[in-house]
C-alpha cells in the first residue's frame, strides 16, 4: 500500500489517518484529508469525490460510520490479507512466493537546454516552450510477490 510506500509503520499509517478524531478510531473526514496529504485527490488523475466514498464503503466493514484499528488492519494495512513475515506465510494459510522480475531504474536524465536544470530559462525560450528531458533507463532484477493459495 502506498502507507508502506511512505515507511510509515503500521500504528503510525493508523495515526496519520485518524488525524485529529479525537477517538480510537478513522473518521470519513480524516480519511479525506489523508487521502488529500498524500496528493490523491484534487488534480485530473487523483479520486473523485465519488472514488473516496466508495473506497470509504469498502473499508467501513459493519457500517457504523467509523473505521477502528481492526478494519484499517484488515481493509487498509492488509486489504489482501497479508502479512509481513519472513518465512513469506500469512495468517490465512496462504504462501507467499518471491519470484524475480525486471524493472527499470533511471541510470541517467538530463534536461535541455541545460540552464534549466539549475533554474533558469532561457532569455530566447518563451513560458509555452517545454524543456525536453532525455532519460536512460537500465533493467534491474526485482521481487515480485506472487500469492499461493
Amino acid at each position: 500500500s502506498l502507507l508502506r510506500r511512505a515507511s510509515l509503520t503500521e500504528s503510525d499509517a493508523f495515526e496519520f489517518l485518524k488525524a485529529d478524531s479525537g477517538g480510537d478510531c478513522i473518521t470519513y473526514s480524516g480519511f479525506c484529508e489523508a487521502l488529500r496529504q498524500l496528493n490523491l485527490t484534487g488534480h485530473p488523475y487523483g479520486l473523485s469525490e465519488e472514488e473516496m466514498k466508495d473506497l470509504w464503503i469498502q473499508a467501513d466493514v459493519d457500517g457504523n460510520g467509523v473505521l477502528d484499528y481492526n478494519e484499517f488492519q484488515q481493509r487498509i494495512w492488509n486489504p489482501n490479507g497479508l502479512d509481513d513475515s519472513e518465512d513469506g506465510s500469512t495468517h490465512d494459510g496462504e504462501v507467499r512466493h518471491t519470484v524475480q522480475t525486471i524493472g527499470f531504474s533511471v541510470k541517467n536524465a538530463v534536461l535541455f537546454p541545460t540552464e534549466v536544470e539549475k533554474g533558469m530559462w532561457p532569455e530566447d525560450y518563451l513560458l509555452s516552450d517545454h524543456a525536453r528531458l532525455t532519460v536512460v533507463f537500465s533493467p534491474v532484477r526485482m521481487p515480485c510477490s506472487q500469492l499461493i493459495v
